[in-house]
């Protein structure tokens, strides 16, 4: 009994033995990290076992992007490729992309694919939401060809009620945009209308807005805003429209109700970023402490915001006077003088006797003078007498009016439109 036993003994040592050998001789597996396994089973699917099977295993796809100040180099050397496959990657991406190792943007995506224990065999590179770029490994080396993604473009509809700003206003309404579309649309319609609405001063509560946009989508999801076809504000019960038509004759690209151009001589506001602090009237001095009339209104902004010519004129003053600090008088047509006040600095070459086109950076938002903190002070002079400047810019609204042989197509352009913006689907409504 104790011999059998000596014996099975001797023989378990002598297979363990056998066994330590094999695996010491054998090389060792290579095996994929879990997400690339991930990958592989969505990519394959899993056995009827459960585990993935050999060309899951066998294959993988990782997602990469490039670092801040990374040479391209760096991301392929991440992915396996040095030397000569590296360099011909790049001279591939070079060829085909038009990218060098050292002049790519950071957090530009690539993709890497192949078979889990080689090099990738092909590489993708996003170069934007509708450009991609293939480089395929072959035999000859690296291939390379350029894919651009259709985008699908659809027309909606947005609309909705004023309570405090244009922004707000949007952003409550069109939630089925992304946000970042939503400002975006902001800025376009306050850009069509600068001439004729002054957002942030002329919207009261109760005041609603109608758009009819073009949208365009990528097929990764991402949206744009093309073009705004139409618009229509209603401001204390007062309709003004916009719509898109090009004139042989008259300047501008849209046009209001009765065809005159939205496009004037003047500007609506002397700042990009309109937020008023006051308006004018009586008030009490922020820093005297009594009330005297305020003969202009105050856009509050940031210090050095730019501020712009309402239009077309010449600089008569540019210096220091009084409580406005730093301050430009531009005298326009008709007598109309428009000044600019508590300025932190003038732009270059502006001057006494210098000629600025309208909507010309002319200074820089400051707090100079009586002032508490950065803010433009607005007037418009009228025969040398200040005079509230909403008034007086409401009666320089008008523009080129639609030449007679161009009537026709904008009547039915306008008609088209503003009977679609009628009948479009509204952004607003929550999965368009």
């Amino acid at each position: 009994m104790k011999k059998s036993t000596n014996v099975r003994a001797a023989a378990y040592v002598t297979v363990a033995a056998l066994a330590y050998a094999a695996l010491q001789s054998t090389p060792p597996t290579v095996r994929p990290a879990a997400s690339v396994l991930d990958a592989a089973r969505r990519s394959v699917g899993p056995s009827a076992a459960g585990a993935p099977t050999s060309a899951a295993a066998a294959s993988f796809r990782r997602v990469d992007s490039l670092g801040r100040g990374e040479p391209l180099s760096a991301l392929l050397g991440r992915q396996g490729l040095r030397g000569a496959s590296a360099a011909g990657a790049l001279a591939a991406l070079r060829d085909v992309g038009h990218l060098s190792d050292r002049r790519v943007p950071a957090g530009l995506e690539v993709v890497a694919s192949g078979a889990a224990d080689s090099m990738p065999t092909e590489l993708v590179f996003h170069l934007s939401v509708d450009r991609l770029l293939h480089l395929t490994r072959t035999a000859n080396g690296w291939s390379g060809s350029e894919e651009k993604l259709a985008w699908a473009t659809d027309t909606v509809a947005v609309e909705g009620s004023v309570n405090s700003t244009l922004y707000e206003a949007l952003d409550a309404s069109a939630t089925a945009l992304p946000r970042a579309l939503r400002l975006d649309l902001a800025w376009k319609l306050a850009d069509i209308f600068e001439h004729r609405v002054d957002m942030s001063r002329d919207l009261q509560v109760g005041d609603h807005f109608r758009a009819l946009v073009e949208r365009s989508r990528a097929p990764g999801g991402v949206q744009r805003i093309d073009q705004v076809l139409a618009a229509s504000f209603t401001l204390s019960g007062s309709e003004v429209d916009a719509v898109r038509f090009r004139s042989s004759g008259a300047s501008g690209e849209y046009f209001d109700q009765t065809g005159k151009a939205l496009k004037s001589g003047f500007l609506r506001a002397p700042l990009e970023f309109r937020r008023i602090s006051s308006v004018f009237g009586m008030r009490s001095h922020p820093i005297l402490g009594v009330w005297k009339m305020h003969k202009g209104t105050d856009y509050a902004a940031a210090q050095g915001t730019p501020v712009r010519a309402i239009g077309d004129g010449v600089v008569v003053f540019a210096g220091v006077k009084h409580g406005y600090g730093n301050v430009i008088d531009v005298r326009h047509r008709n007598g109309y003088v428009s000044r600019y006040g508590h300025l932190r600095r003038f732009a270059a070459g502006v001057r006494v006797g210098s000629r600025v086109p309208m909507g010309q950076t002319i200074a820089y938002v400051g707090m100079t003078g009586l002032a508490t903190a950065p803010h433009l002070h607005f007037e418009m002079l009228v025969d040398g007498s200040q005079r509230d400047s909403r008034a007086v810019l409401a009666k320089l609204k008008g523009g080129d009016p639609i030449a007679g042989g161009d009537r026709a197509a904008f009547e039915q352009q306008r008609t088209r439109l503003m009977a679609a913006l009628d009948h479009a689907a509204p952004a607003a409504r929550p999965g368009m």
